[in-house]
């Protein structure tokens, strides 16, 4: 038995794909049954462009936000009042740690120590973790293919999502949304057992 499914490629990653990829997620959504959508949002945006594109669906929407940090030390880039519009519309916000690009390995691989420190306390920077290996294979496809994966155990770890169902995920790249997928997902810490179903929409 086969399927024959379609995948949207868009030229170019960027932004202006954003309200498109929405709607093929959501079309996806409908027509497999999956009740809930995972969208990536750094400052919001893309959260309020996916408010007006999926109101009246009754999907379950879980915009996922950069950690605190993520740019400056203590600084979250969705703003409050963003934050608290969206779940006055009834959609949850998440704020965890991205789990393939600012966890504790890859600040002890990453992170240089201050000039001031001698030579031989130097931490090995150029040595790249596992969580590092993984994010730049998955960025082979797409860097919002890295991105839905991500979301999906951070969504996973933090109990928010059923482990034993599909979801999907929107993710983009750098800016809005350019790439969706389906996905079985897993616990970080379980990243074997995560599912990747389908490709709905990447960049060429």
């Amino acid at each position: 038995m086969s399927l024959k499914r379609t995948t949207v490629y868009f030229e170019k990653p960027g932004k202006e794909h954003t309200e498109e990829t929405l709607k093929i997620a959501l079309a996806a959504a409908k027509e497999r049954n999956i009740d809930t959508v995972l969208i990536s949002s750094t400052t919001g945006w893309t959260a309020l462009e996916a408010l007006k594109i999926f109101e009246d669906s009754g999907l379950r929407l879980i915009f996922v936000t950069h950690q605190t940090g993520y740019r400056e030390p203590g600084v979250q880039l969705m703003p409050t009042e963003v934050r608290e519009k969206l779940e006055d519309a009834g959609a949850v916000v998440h704020t965890g740690t991205d789990v393939l690009t600012e966890s504790v390995d890859v600040g002890m691989s990453r992170q240089r120590p201050a000039k001031m420190a001698p030579q031989e306390g130097r931490l090995p920077w150029i040595v790249p973790p596992v969580s590092t290996i993984v994010a730049h294979t998955l960025r082979l496809f797409s860097q919002g293919v890295k991105v839905c994966v991500e979301i999906a155990m951070m969504a996973a770890d933090s109990g928010l999502i059923s482990l034993d169902k599909p979801i999907i995920t929107v993710a983009g790249s750098h800016a809005g949304s350019d790439t969706a997928m389906i996905i079985t997902p897993a616990s970080s810490n379980r990243i074997r057992d995560t599912k990747i179903h389908e490709i709905l929409a990447k960049p060429l």
